[in-house]
């Protein structure tokens, strides 16, 4: 069993902003489905290549997405190698994605819950680059809309997301890594 967990905020206001990439990622691979309600997030039971997947977009605002992904890994019981978790990272160009595991969280609060709930950083990520300009508040970036050229960047990373999504294979890490890395 598979808990993929798309990182975002949620409400109107935070939708297709930097910091909801997560989110985005998961509604474009899934496209128009009935979420269920378990543990203050959103989620999505299916099956992909005969393995069952939870997908998961945390409600619980991005700096406390740890508890929520804890509960989902107890409920179903879920070994952390079994975890991909999707997040923006501003040290990334927009739409470059880094696949990573056993790394720090790099200044993403949402991680750092993450990884304080889960007591490890053995958890696979996808990061998605939405870049930075520090001119601008980091809170505020982060917050903020991307411009037509950058969604048109992200838009095109999707295909790859999404075939990282069906072949994520814990024992199979370092190949993912070198395919799209």
């Amino acid at each position: 069993m598979k808990l993929v967990v798309g990182l975002g905020n949620p409400g109107k206001e935070y939708e297709k902003t930097r910091h909801n990439i997560g989110f985005m990622c998961l509604d474009n691979y899934l496209g128009d489905v009935k979420w269920s309600t378990k543990f203050n997030g959103l989620y999505y039971e299916t099956n992909i290549n005969g393995e069952k997947y939870i997908f998961v977009k945390p409600q619980s605002y991005m700096n406390l997405s740890g508890g929520v992904v804890r509960q989902y890994k107890d409920y179903f019981d879920i070994d952390i190698e079994d975890i991909l978790v999707i997040q923006d990272d501003l040290a990334l160009p927009v739409g470059k994605i880094r696949i990573k595991t056993n790394s720090s969280a790099g200044g993403h609060n949402g991680i750092k819950d993450i990884i304080a709930n889960l007591g490890s950083d053995a958890f696979a990520r996808i990061k998605v680059g939405v870049s930075q300009d520090r001119s601008v508040d980091t809170k505020d970036y982060v917050l903020g809309r991307f411009s037509k050229a950058d969604m048109e960047s992200i838009v095109n990373k999707f295909k790859d997301i999404n075939k990282i999504i069906e072949e994520f294979d814990y024992s199979k890490l370092n190949e993912l890594m070198q395919k799209y890395n």
